[in-house]
């Protein structure tokens, strides 16, 4: 594409060089895949400045490179042009660059602290479910219409953004789910796309580390409804406090979404039935009246689903494609995912809390769903009740650490929630990164009560930790592994200020425990003999 055409009308100028007739054939900002004929953006990010690899770029092909330097030293050979926003602008160029995809795309973007990867896949399920071929970009995979592979990061940049809503044009896809970071919209990744529909999960403590503070980091997330097509549909928990801030800056319609049976919201959700295996639900809201059953656990899944099914009717679904899309879903990879099978003795799930929020609602999630676990309160067994049933409610475990080099401030109030509301804790690391791991469960500790410390025990290395929790739990006892997630990776310490890097599954640590608990054959077969020597025909069990 001619190198007028993608800047015209753009804060931008030339430094240096003639913008007429040089035709750009790619845009990176990774002067390492540089290709003649590429347009460098030299971007500044927080671990290195694009600024300082002009010369590489230019070496390997490049004939303009993009810059807020205005005193940039660069060959006179290539055209140099100055914008002071490089981020906006490049991430403008790229819909450019791409045919402005999302003009083309239905998107459907949800920002929030806890929720963004399964409202987006229950988007993404029911879009595909209804044959409304939808495309996805999240924190655990990419469908970008032609194959679905893993991300790398919750939101890619803005020119792999555009480059991937490009494809999925190509591949006929009408629609795309999107998750949108704090991160990512502070850092205009997002800043040039066309958003249809904007949905504002929760907000709770999480990257201070980045944004140092709570309102810091709801600017970020606010800017997602600045960003709103006029015409677009707002979806917010109007459950949380921030709800109303979240979405003043939406020029469309605004759907309030509550699980709390507020009277003024236009959404509504109740969870009518639970198990270990999934909720019942009625959702009422702009399609009407819709009831169906969904394989996720816990009230914020019951607003996760609300929200998707508002953002599904706001891109075309009819109420029946949307109860039949809910009920396919299944858990998104690594969110209380269910590792183990009908032949283990216990229940365990994988999930990704990682904050004290999401950790209270998966806990939370898993008590009301229990059998025989009657409570007057999150994680406190009622003895009448238990009594009453005429069965001993089984053990809530939680296996969990936090990150290293992360924000701190989270990490005692994780150890106060998981301490409260489980039976037994065990506290483990997670990726301590450049962080002694002993220092980081020293401060989740410094959270816990004394009166409920009884209850929580330590073991620094993971796998030990999910191993001890599996082989310990008795019948009927449901163990919930923390923090990881869908994560396959786990990042150490190597002692010199460094980390290494390994692989690291919760959810194969955990099978594989759960398959060596598991009676063998030939103990089944014993078993069977000694029943049939004990007085029951051997003829029963058969030859």
């Amino acid at each position: 594409m001619e190198l007028q055409r993608l800047i015209a009308g753009l804060d931008v100028r030339t430094l240096r060089g003639d913008v007429a007739g040089v035709r750009i054939c790619d845009l990176t900002e990774d002067s390492r895949t540089v290709v003649p004929g590429s347009l460098f953006v030299a971007r500044r990010g927080g671990k290195s400045d694009g600024n300082g690899f002009t010369a590489q770029a230019v070496a390997a092909g490049a004939v303009a490179v993009l810059t807020d330097d205005a005193n940039a030293a660069i060959d006179d050979d290539v055209v140099v042009l100055y914008a002071a926003d490089v981020a906006g602008t490049s991430a403008q160029i790229a819909e450019r660059f791409y045919g402005e995809p999302s003009r083309t795309l239905g998107i459907a973007a949800v920002t929030g602290t806890n929720g963004k990867t399964t409202t987006a896949c229950l988007i993404w399920s029911m879009l595909n479910h209804a044959d409304r071929r939808c495309g996805l970009v999240g924190t655990v995979i990419i469908d970008d219409g032609v194959e679905v592979a893993p991300a790398a990061m919750t939101t890619p940049p803005a020119i792999e953004m555009s480059r991937t809503l490009g494809v999925m044009v190509e591949s006929g896809c009408v629609a795309a789910a999107i998750e949108a970071s704090s991160h990512a919209l502070h850092q205009k990744r997002v800043e040039a796309l066309r958003i249809r529909v904007g949905i504002f999960t929760n907000l709770t403590g999480d990257h201070l580390d980045y944004h140092k503070t709570m309102d810091g980091y709801a600017a970020a997330k606010r800017h997602l409804f600045e960003l709103l097509e006029p015409a677009g549909v707002a979806v917010t928990n109007a459950d949380d406090p921030w709800s109303v801030s979240m979405v003043a800056p939406a020029r469309g319609t605004v759907v309030r979404c509550t699980a709390q049976r507020k009277p003024d919201a236009e959404a509504s959700v109740e969870v009518t039935g639970a198990t270990l295996e999934g909720m019942d639900l009625a959702l009422r809201g702009p399609f009407g009246m819709i009831e169906t059953r969904i394989a996720l656990l816990g009230r914020y899944n019951a607003m996760n689903a609300l929200q998707a099914a508002v953002a599904g009717h706001a891109l075309g679904l009819t109420p029946p494609q949307i109860a039949a899309g809910l009920a396919a879903a299944k858990s998104p990879p690594g969110r209380m995912e269910r590792v183990s099978t009908s032949e283990d003795r216990c229940t365990v799930f994988v999930d990704f809390a990682h904050t004290d929020d999401a950790l209270q609602n998966a806990i939370g999630a898993v008590v009301e769903a229990m059998p025989n676990r009657a409570h007057a309160g999150a994680g406190v067994v009622s003895a009448a009740g238990a009594a009453a049933s005429g069965k001993a409610p089984g053990r809530l475990w939680v296996v969990f650490g936090c990150g290293g080099d992360k924000d701190r401030t989270k990490r005692p109030r994780m150890g106060k929630v998981a301490a409260d509301m489980a039976d037994i804790v065990i506290v483990t690391s997670d990726n301590p990164r450049t962080e002694r791991p002993s220092a980081i469960i020293d401060e989740i500790l410094a959270g816990v009560p004394g009166a409920v410390r009884q209850k929580v025990r330590v073991q620094v290395d993971r796998e030990r930790a999910i191993r001890m929790a599996i082989t310990e739990a008795a019948q009927g006892d449901v163990i919930i592994i923390a923090g990881k997630g869908h994560e396959t990776e786990q990042i150490l310490p190597d002692g010199k200020g460094g980390v290494i890097t390994t692989h690291f599954d919760d959810r194969e640590i955990a099978r594989a425990v759960l398959a060596e608990q598991r009676p063998r054959p030939a103990v089944v077969a014993a078993t069977a003999r000694t029943a049939g020597a004990a007085g029951r025909p051997a003829e029963r069990w058969g030859r």
